[in-house]
């Protein structure tokens, strides 16, 4: 399989690591999939990446392929029917110049649905980051639609795939409302393929346990690191002023900070009566997500995180 090069903090990078989340692909790949794939995971800690190398691993194992990023303003569409990837890449061009992503992801359902009565056999529909463009209220409708294709195929089929990737943990909570789709969560890169991506970063570089450190493997992190010229200050007040957290902050009572207080040394703290509350209005404010207390494989897609590593950013 080709290794994608992708771009971090304007450098060309080799796609590596994430050898468990590639072997998952395999598996769909070969077994099929009985619900849509909600993947959820930190913002930046590597899931597009992810799902842009899948989309080779699945042409390479003769998928057709269909994948959208509209936050990206990214896509890839391999359609054996002409007049489907005319449509398809037609809505596309669109969206670019008029930013109409909507139209592109709800539209998805139906071609992907034309091209299975056309007499596609395996298909792959993935669509990355898809809910900010239709709206968080929209998902678990989405994700219905999805499951429509798997459960109510217009034709019959081999294979058909269908993943759909957030960060928005309010999102994750209207999916698992319903018994539509398996949410899978990923978190940020294993010390040993973090590791490699670091080490693609040209010049002088900080002491890579540092690193390790300050970001907990996000790719995201590393990049606004490498591009401040590896300050770690310039990036907090960054985060700061982008998520408007002293505004935020003033608008918490006293009760209330003294749990945020207590959340960052342990944020277990904040699963707890009085907790709950703040940390719903975290989620929504996509500062805070709920991750499954197990870490045995079978309900991850790539290396679980560690039980508890309070040094770790």
């Amino acid at each position: 399989m080709k290794r994608l090069r992708l771009s971090l903090a304007n450098q060309q990078v080799e796609f590596v690591d994430r050898d468990l989340a590639l072997k998952r692909i395999e598996d769909w790949a070969n077994r099929g999939v009985a619900f849509p794939q909600v993947i959820y995971g930190p913002e930046g800690c590597g899931k597009t990446a992810w799902l842009r190398q899948s989309t080779e691993l699945l042409k390479g194992l003769g998928f057709e392929v269909i994948y959208v990023n509209p936050v990206e303003s990214a896509f890839m569409v391999k359609l054996g029917i002409t007049d489907l990837r005319d449509r398809l890449m037609s809505l596309i061009q669109e969206a670019l110049e008029q930013f109409t992503w909507g139209k592109v992801i709800w539209s998805i359902i139906s071609i992907a649905r034309s091209a299975i009565e056309a007499g596609a056999r395996k298909l792959a529909i993935i669509v990355d980051d898809a809910f900010q463009a239709i709206g968080l209220d929209n998902a678990a409708i989405y994700v219905k639609g999805l499951l429509g294709i798997l459960e109510h195929p217009p034709a019959s089929y081999d294979r058909v795939i269908t993943i759909a990737a957030t960060s928005e943990g309010v999102s994750r909570r209207e999916i698992g409302r319903h018994e539509w789709a398996d949410l899978m969560p990923i978190w940020n890169m294993p010390r040993e393929g973090f590791k490699q991506l670091y080490e693609q970063l040209p010049g002088n570089k900080p002491d890579f346990e540092d690193i390790w450190k300050l970001t907990g493997g996000n790719p995201r992190i590393l990049e606004r690191l490498y591009e401040s010229n590896w300050s770690s200050d310039a990036v907090v007040r960054e985060l700061i002023d982008r998520k408007g957290l002293r505004t935020f902050i003033e608008s918490l009572n006293v009760h209330e900070r003294e749990l945020l207080a207590k959340a960052i040394d342990d944020p277990d703290t904040l699963m707890s009566r009085d907790g709950i509350p703040l940390m719903n209005r975290l989620i929504e404010l996509n500062l805070a997500l709920e991750i499954p207390e197990w870490r045995d494989l079978t309900f991850w897609i790539d290396q679980p995180p560690p039980e508890r590593d309070p040094s770790l950013g």
